[in-house]
């Protein structure tokens, strides 16, 4: 039998702006809080401007025009993206700055990148080998283009990016032989340091970036008159921002930071990875906020202490388990929190989460038909799930919904995966 997803239930419902949530929209559903959203639009953009950086979110974490037009409102320098027809799905939707931060392999995926250059876009992409010059210089010059890359520095047993300066100086001087690439900066990711001292090794492989790009300047292998210099994800970009700060980037390069978990933050790992900052710089005001949650109803109480709810894993990543955090009678009040104190998801199914609910010896459980609780829950209560790493949980959804702090939908936001 055919199983719906989350984002056909949601297409179905056909949630418009106005509609309440606790009473008007099909569960479950993936939604942002407008407030927090907010928040931690205005607070990275304040952070990257503070260290004199330009900001490129990463667009593959929620894959939303809408948010990207948020970003680029609050000041963000372009978009980051990691494959060809995210670049294309970006620029369809009005983002004409764009950084694709991986290699691009592949004519049929070249093509794309063609189009977008020759439509206009004021796109990066980043090179590590001299093969891949080789068939992008072969390309480009057939369609009488030029493609701006950036070479990628990256560590031993990390994932893709030179190696060493030698093999970054040698990538500098063949790009600059090959007529249809332009060579506009550098580029490292940090988030792949497997490290017992990650601070650290992250500062020193920023200050490995920073002295590679300066090689590559002194050596006059940049055709940019204002090379790039980008790194960072969402865990350790203070650090990144730091030492690019230090080394008085400014002056020669363009420094980006590119973030992406941040616009929605998390109630899992990147709230962990969030503190690990605020330690770290305690100068630092209040840091991000979750914004993305999921809602979901009750559907069956089985047996004491145990409530089957209707949400699983197409529609909540769960490289975490997600953690509940309030609960709403259906078409209650959105300012009566009902309360999940001791719940727990122990389990996702397709389309199930299985919760542990505390219990007392004093409390009954009603097997009635049409009264089944245990204590106040009741079989159609509707309940907030935070999730860890939201890249994993937009793209389970179509449509997004964006709330106001009375819960009623102001924006019914779509992706597009």
């Amino acid at each position: 039998m055919y199983a719906e997803t989350g984002s056909e239930r949601l297409h179905k419902g056909r949630p418009e702006t106005g509609c309440r949530l606790l009473a008007d929209v099909s569960l479950p559903a993936a939604v942002v809080h407008e407030a927090p959203l907010a928040h931690n639009l205005a607070w990275m953009q304040r952070f990257a401007d503070a260290h004199g950086a330009r900001l490129a979110p990463h667009g593959k974490t929620t894959m939303t025009p809408s948010l990207f037009r948020h970003q680029l409102e609050a000041g963000a320098w372009g978009i980051t993206l990691a494959t060809a027809p995210q670049c294309r799905a970006a620029f369809a939707h009005g983002v004409t700055r764009l950084l694709m931060a991986n290699q691009l392999v592949g004519e049929a995926n070249m093509m794309i990148i063609a189009d977008l250059v020759e439509a206009g876009a004021d796109l990066y992409c980043v090179v590590d080998s001299s093969e891949n010059v080789r068939q992008l210089g072969r390309f480009f010059a057939v369609r009488g283009l030029r493609l701006k890359v950036l070479i990628e520095l990256g560590v031993m047993g990390g994932r893709c990016g030179c190696r060493d300066q030698d093999e970054v100086l040698a990538l500098g001087e063949q790009i600059l032989e090959t007529p249809a690439l332009v060579l506009a900066g550098l580029e490292g990711y940090e988030g792949v340091i497997a490290s017992d001292e990650p601070q650290q090794d992250v500062r020193a492989y920023a200050w490995h970036l920073v002295e590679a790009a300066q090689a590559l300047d002194h050596d006059g292998l940049f055709e940019a008159r204002e090379p790039i210099l980008t790194a960072s994800g969402s865990a350790w970009y203070d650090l990144i921002a730091s030492v690019f700060h230090e080394a008085r980037l400014g002056k020669h390069f363009v420094p980006v930071l590119r973030p992406g978990c941040y616009v929605v933050h998390d109630h899992g790992l990147y709230r962990e990875a969030q503190r690990g900052v605020l330690q770290r710089r305690p100068e630092i005001e209040q840091g991000l906020l979750p914004a993305l949650e999921v809602f979901a109803q009750v559907q069956s109480l089985p047996e004491p202490g145990l409530a089957i709810v209707a949400m699983g894993k197409r529609d909540i990543g769960g490289d975490r388990l997600p953690m509940a955090q309030r609960r709403y009678r259906e078409g209650g009040c959105p300012g009566r929190d009902l309360g999940v104190a001791g719940w727990e998801v122990v389990r996702l199914m397709d389309q199930h989460a299985f919760v542990r609910l505390p219990t007392h010896p004093e409390e009954a459980f009603d097997m009635r038909v049409g009264d089944m609780r245990v204590g106040d829950v009741r079989v159609g209560d509707i309940v907030a799930f935070g999730a860890s790493h939201p890249c994993l949980t937009f793209d389970k959804w179509r449509r997004v919904l964006r709330v106001d702090d009375r819960l009623s939908v102001c924006e019914v936001m779509a992706t597009h995966f």
